[in-house]
C-alpha cells in the first residue's frame, strides 16, 4: 500500500505531539511538506525529524503555493482557530483530504461553509477531536445506544488546568484569533465528547463564565437539560494549579460509566457491583491513526464537520445564558 503523502499546516508545540506519533507510523504516512510562518516554530519541528533520524521536510508558508507545487493526499491542520476555515476549504478545493484541529471553525456560519465545501468537493474532513475518534468514547456510545447502562439520568463533566497563566501573551487569549476562552480551546473536548455521549442535543443551557481577569473566559459552569430530559452539568477551571486532567461520569439506571474528555479510560459500574471494573477496547495511537481508518473506509467518520456546527451552536448558547447572568437559553 502507497504511503499517504500529508502536510503539515501549522508547526507549533501541538503539531509537534502528533508528528512524534505520525512517525511511528511511516509504514502508511509520509509527511512531505511543512507550512509554518514562523522560523522558530519550524526550526523546532524540524528537529523532532532530525531526532527521529529522518531528513526533515522543506518549509513552504504560502499554503496556496504549497497546494500548487506538492502532490498531497491529505493534511492536518493545526493552526490558530481564525485560520481554520480558509485553510480548510483551500485544501478541499484542491482535493486534498483535511484532518482539522478543534475547534473546527469560530462559529456556526462558518461550520455551515464548511459543510457545503465538503459536499461540494466530495473530500474527507474529519474533525480531530481525540474524544469523538477514540475507541474508548466509541465503545460508550455503543453502549449507551445499546441500553447497556439502562435510561439516561444524568451526565457530570469536568476539565482542569492551568490553562490561564499558561496562555498569557499568546494568541489563545487573544478572541479575535481564538474565538474564545478555556471553555472553547481545551474545554471543547469537553463539549464534544459529552455530546457524543448524550447521543442528542441540548435544549435548553444555562451558565455562568468568568474571565478572571483575563481577555476570555477561564472559569466556567454549565447546566443543561438534553432532549429526552436528561440533565448535564459542565465544570470548566482553566485557573487550576499546574495540571491537565478530566472526568465524565454518565449516570444510567442500570450503571455508570466513567470517562474522560479526551477518551483517556473508559470504566463500568453496574448495579449490586462494589467499585469500577475497565472496559477493554483496541489500543490506537491517536487521531492521525483514527483518520487514516476513516479514509481507507475501515470505519465511519465519527467527527465530520456537523460536529462543528453542533458544537458551535452549543457554545453561542452558553456565552448567550452567561451574558443574561445565567438566564435559561433555549438551544
Amino acid at each position: 500500500m502507497s504511503r499517504v503523502k500529508v502536510a503539515m499546516i501549522g508547526c507549533g508545540g501541538m503539531a509537534r505531539h502528533h508528528i512524534r506519533q505520525m512517525l511511528k507510523q511511516s509504514e502508511s504516512t509520509e509527511i512531505t511538506v511543512l507550512c509554518e510562518p514562523s522560523a522558530e516554530q519550524y526550526t523546532a519541528s524540524a528537529a523532532v525529524f532530525s531526532e527521529a533520524g529522518l531528513p526533515p521536510p522543506p518549509n513552504q508558508p504560502d499554503l496556496a503555493r504549497l497546494l500548487r507545487e506538492h502532490p498531497l493526499d491529505a493534511a492536518f491542520i493545526i493552526t490558530p482557530h481564525a485560520y481554520h476555515f480558509e485553510q480548510t476549504k483551500a485544501c478541499l478545493e484542491a482535493g486534498v483530504d483535511v484532518l482539522l484541529e478543534k475547534p473546527m471553525v469560530m462559529n456556526a456560519a462558518e461550520a455551515q461553509g464548511l459543510m457545503e465545501v465538503r459536499d461540494r468537493t466530495g473530500k474527507l474532513l474529519v474533525v480531530a477531536f481525540p474524544g469523538s475518534l477514540s475507541p474508548q468514547i466509541r465503545k460508550a456510545v455503543g453502549m449507551i445506544q445499546a441500553g447497556q447502562i439502562g435510561r439516561l439520568l444524568s451526565i457530570s463533566a469536568t476539565v482542569w488546568q492551568n490553562w490561564g497563566l499558561g496562555t498569557v501573551n499568546s494568541w489563545r487569549q487573544d478572541p479575535v484569533i481564538s474565538g474564545g476562552g478555556f471553555l472553547f480551546d481545551t474545554g471543547a473536548h469537553m463539549l464534544n465528547t459529552v455530546v457524543d455521549l448524550a447521543g442528542e442535543e441540548f435544549v435548553e443551557v444555562a451558565a455562568f463564565l468568568d474571565n478572571y481577569g483575563r481577555p476570555v473566559e477561564t472559569l466556567g459552569v454549565v447546566i443543561g437539560k438534553l432532549a429526552s430530559g436528561g440533565l448535564v452539568t459542565l465544570h470548566g477551571c482553566g485557573e487550576a494549579i499546574p495540571s491537565c486532567a478530566s472526568n465524565i461520569y454518565v449516570f444510567g439506571a442500570q450503571a455508570i460509566l466513567r470517562t474522560g474528555i479526551w477518551g483517556e479510560l473508559l470504566e463500568m459500574q453496574k448495579a449490586g457491583k462494589p467499585k469500577f471494573s475497565k472496559v477493554r477496547v483496541p489500543h490506537h495511537m491517536g487521531v492521525w491513526e483514527q483518520f487514516l481508518d476513516v479514509r481507507a473506509g475501515k470505519m465511519a467518520n465519527p467527527c465530520p464537520p456537523e460536529v462543528g456546527l453542533r458544537m458551535a451552536r452549543l457554545y453561542d448558547a452558553i456565552r448567550a445564558s452567561a451574558a443574561q447572568s445565567g438566564h435559561p437559553v433555549q438551544c
